[in-house]
Parts: structure tokens; sequence; C-alpha cells
């Protein structure tokens, strides 16, 4: 299905319409919801799901079910063109049942969501009444010429500034929405393609599943040629962000094992139905965050994940000069550095990816940024959280380094050496601050307690996970000065990665003064 910007504003303008709105209550886990596509389940060759599992929501976000449907102008009957998952509307929240409650039919198709389970089995059309006109409002005859042409003039003028009001809201919905969800109602039909821009060839995509939402857009698995790639699609006002990551992938060096390989990018459709793609390679491994709900990790999986996670930031960071074969490559903060920002391979190893918020550190050029406080508020370091941020390429690398500290700590905790029962996953500060914090609610417990996610003692149990134990407390020290560098968790990770098992007994453990490692039964040196 392609994505249409037409439906985002459809969407907003009936919220302008006057559609009501319910203040809701969290709703946790997966929804599932009555799934049909007019286009797909028409043809009995092909295998139409009765119902979709709605991916995961975001913190703070939730899942809806709706239905798009048409009125017969014959029959009177309802002829339904799309159900299924639809993503963090408030004005789905709270709703029962899927109900259609505007008057005026949105060019002949109604529209209705609705929260929980299967709840878009049923729904009607139950428009408004509108009150008539009193007796008082009713148009007299006109007296005369010049009261004619005043009242010709305001019956235009009304109109067009209701217009200009509606548009104005559309507008400000739409720079409002960088803060929130990408949202859609799936086309009924795919787009015709536009005529290449100047600087973007169209190439031959088919988009096969959206497999995430995030902050500026959808990301999609798709086809391209014999090849399964990602397609990240940015709506109309995400287009900064596109614009940014294309412009990080563009930098000289950053062809790197550990960063998502880039493959191109393009501009689909015009005006307001234009939408902005980045292609990359595809894992169908997923995020290092989703991938951890689902599943534990072995010592040395934990050590492939971190060692190549921490190089790929360390690349990130460093600034390299200009060579025969490429040209200089500036440092760079991600600024928005989490799990979910890490990519699993197919064998294991990470690499990093979502850079819509990165900063690059061009020489003797101030850093451009003018507002500190981006991120994710979970992962947003002391002074990001403080608003005290010295705008300097360190203290960008620094608050990288913070949330590594975090993401190191999500790794352990799902670590399968830690001597005791390994708990469910949960994100960093979810036992503090619970799974939708405010700024206030991460202020409190990162600033002014000091908090950090809490350190299972027996995770210091084993030699290995004691070492990542004391590095993640480095990464998320509060004086920002104090913590590690990214090359430095890197070449601690390596060392810990080389060490061996001897048997099922005898761990050695590594001496980090002279790069070798001591068994513990014969003290006997091991070099590495």
């Amino acid at each position: 299905m392609a994505v249409s910007l037409y439906k985002v504003s459809y969407l907003t303008l009936i919220g302008l319409l006057g559609l009501s709105c319910v203040v809701g209550h969290d709703i946790k886990g997966s929804t599932q919801c009555e799934y049909y596509n007019d286009t797909l389940c028409e043809d009995p060759s092909k295998k139409c799901p009765e119902i979709e599992k709605c991916s995961p929501p975001e913190p703070d976000k939730r899942n809806h079910c709706y239905v798009l449907w048409q009125i017969d102008e014959v029959t009177k009957k309802s002829i339904v063109k799309l159900k299924g998952c639809f993503l963090d509307s408030r004005e789905c929240y709270d709703k029962q049942c899927c109900v259609e409650k505007s008057s005026d039919r949105k060019g002949k198709m109604y529209f209705c969501c609705c929260d929980g389970d299967m709840c878009n089995q049923n729904y009607t059309w139950d428009p408004q009444p509108t009150e008539p006109p009193s007796k008082d409002h009713e148009f007299k005859p006109v007296p005369n010429p010049e009261q004619h042409v005043i009242t010709l003039i305001v019956s235009v003028l009304v109109p067009m500034l209701l217009l200009t009001i509606i548009l104005s809201s559309l507008f400000w919905c739409y720079k409002q929405r960088k803060l929130g969800y990408f949202n859609e109602v799936p086309t009924l039909e795919p787009l015709p393609l536009p005529h290449p821009s100047p600087n973007l060839g169209l190439r031959p995509i088919h988009l096969v599943e959206i497999k995430a939402r995030g902050r500026f857009g959808a990301v999609w698995k798709a086809q391209y040629k014999n090849d399964i790639v990602a397609v990240k699609v940015f709506p109309m006002q995400d287009k900064q962000s596109w614009q940014t990551e294309q412009e990080i992938f563009k930098l000289a060096h950053m062809n790197h094992e550990d960063i998502l390989r880039f493959i191109g990018v393009e501009k689909r459709g015009d005006n307001l139905q234009a939408e902005f793609w980045l292609i990359t390679a595809y894992h169908e491994k997923g995020s290092l965050c989703d991938y951890l709900k689902a599943n534990v990790v072995t010592w040395a999986e934990m050590c492939r994940i971190a060692e190549s996670m921490a190089r790929g930031l360390m690349h990130l960071h460093e600034e390299i000069p200009a060579n025969k074969a490429d040209g200089y490559k500036p440092a760079v903060a991600h600024r928005d550095f989490k799990s979910k920002n890490v990519l699993l391979k197919s064998d294991m190893s990470a690499c990093i990816a979502d850079f819509g918020l990165a900063l690059i550190f061009q020489p003797g050029k101030p850093c451009g940024d003018t507002h500190g406080q981006v991120g994710t508020r979970r992962y947003m370091a002391p002074e990001v959280l403080e608003g005290a941020i010295n705008f300097t390429r360190d203290s960008f690398l620094r608050i990288d380094m913070y949330a590594c500290g975090l993401v190191l700590w999500e790794l352990a905790s799902r670590c399968t050496v830690q001597d005791g029962p390994i708990g469910d996953y949960r994100l960093p500060f979810e036992e503090e601050v619970g799974l939708h914090p405010t700024l206030e609610d991460m202020q409190e417990s990162v600033v002014l307690k000091k908090e950090r996610p809490f350190i299972q003692e027996t995770w210091r149990k084993h030699p290995g996970l004691l070492s990542i134990c004391d590095t993640m407390e480095e990464c998320w020290d509060h004086d920002a000065e104090a913590r590690l560098s990214a090359s430095c968790v890197m070449e601690r990770i390596t060392i810990l990665s080389r060490s061996l098992v001897i048997n099922s007994s005898t761990l050695i453990r590594v001496d980090n003064t002279n790069d070798s490692i001591i068994t513990k039964e014969s003290n006997r040196h091991l070099h590495v």
C-alpha cells in the first residue's frame, strides 16, 4: 500500500470539523483488528488475512482499528474499502464502537476508528443533527441594490476567510506532527509515479510490508530487483530530516560495516502527496530493542553486538583526514542514540541507523544548533534534561556516550551468563519512571535524584559482566567530562570478547595492564 499524505490531511480536516476526542487510558501490548483491503481481497487467487496484528506501539502511543467505506447511491448499502490497524490518533481514544459522526460525507467516503481488539468488526454512520436556523436569522427580501451587493460580497468573503483559517490550521498541524508519529490511512490503489526529479532517478521498488514507525516516518520492507531493501518514507513536513540523513550518509568514509549501508534517495509524488524515500540495506532481525524483547543473548553474542555497536559509534564520532581514496570526514554526533536505532545483522553484529537528528562538526565552524534538548527523553543525558549543554563537539559526543551506557545495560539485562534468572526485557528507567515519562519525570529521576538503571548483584558475579557493568557506569557518569569515549568502550569490549573458557568451570579473566589473560586455576598467561 502506498503511503498517502492526502489521507493525513483528510483525517486532520475531520478533526478540525468537530469530531469529538476523549482523553484515554493506556493501551498496552499489541492490538488485533479485523483486516480487509478492497483492492487485494477481491482477487480470489490471493490469500487475504482476516485479522491484522498491529505492531507494538512506541511508548506513549496507541494502536487503534479503523474502517473506511462508501455507501452505494442506488442500493444504499455500505461497501467496505479498507479495515485494519491505525496508529495513535486522539480522535480514536476510548471509543469502544467504530462510529462516524460527521454529517459531511467527505467525498462520499466514511471513516471511523476505535480502541480495543476487533472493535472494527461493526461500524456505523451516526451523523449529529444540526439545528435549523431560527426565524430571527431568516433571510428577508433585499430592499435595495446596495444591500444586495453587500450581501453578495459577504457571501464570497466569509467562505474564503474560513478556507484560509482551515488551511492555516492544517499547516500548523503538520508542523506539530514532527513531534509525534507518522499516521496514515492506506490508499485504495497505488498513486501514479511522478516524473523523476533532475537529481533523483526512480527505481523499480515494490513496498512489501511496513516494519516500523518512528519519529519521522515509516520503514518498509521492499523489493528492489532481486534484492530486499529497507525504505524509510518521510512525509512532506519531515523533508528536513530526510535531507539530514542523506547528508550524513554521503559524507566521506561513511561506507563502514558498523554503519547502516546507504543505497539511495528518491522523491515520489508531487505537492501535498510528495513523499521522500531513503533506501538502505534491510536487516531481518530488526532493531536491538525489538530483538531483546523476544530473545536473550549469550556472552559471545553480547560481546559481538556491543563491540560492533561501539565501533560504529567510534567511527561516527571520529574525524578522518582525506586520503587518495576518500575526502575528509568530520566528526558527527548522533543525538538520538538508543537501542531502537541499533540494527542487528544476520551474523549478530550491529550497525547504527537513523541520523535524522545528527549534527556535523565542520572545523572552524559553529555547531549551528540553537536547541540542544532533542532526542528521546528516556535516553537524555543530565545536561540535556537541564538544558545546560555547552555547544561544542565534545559535549555532544559525550551525550551519545551517556546513551551508549544505557544500551549496554539493556544488553546485560538479557545476557544468559548472569548468575540467576533472566527477567523480562525492560527499557532503561522503566522501573523508575514507567513507560511514558514526561520531561519533568526524567529531570527529577536523572538530574535531581541522580538515579540510573538498577544493576543486579547477580550480574557482577560473572567477570565479563562485571567489566561491562563498570563500563556502563563510566559511560553514564553524571559528570560529562568523566565519561568514556566510544574508542575506549570498543577497546575494552574487544579484549573481553577474546576471553576464553578453558572448561565449563574455569573462566579466564582479562589483565588490562599487559593485554593478557590469566586462568583462575593455573595462573598461567595466555597472550591475546
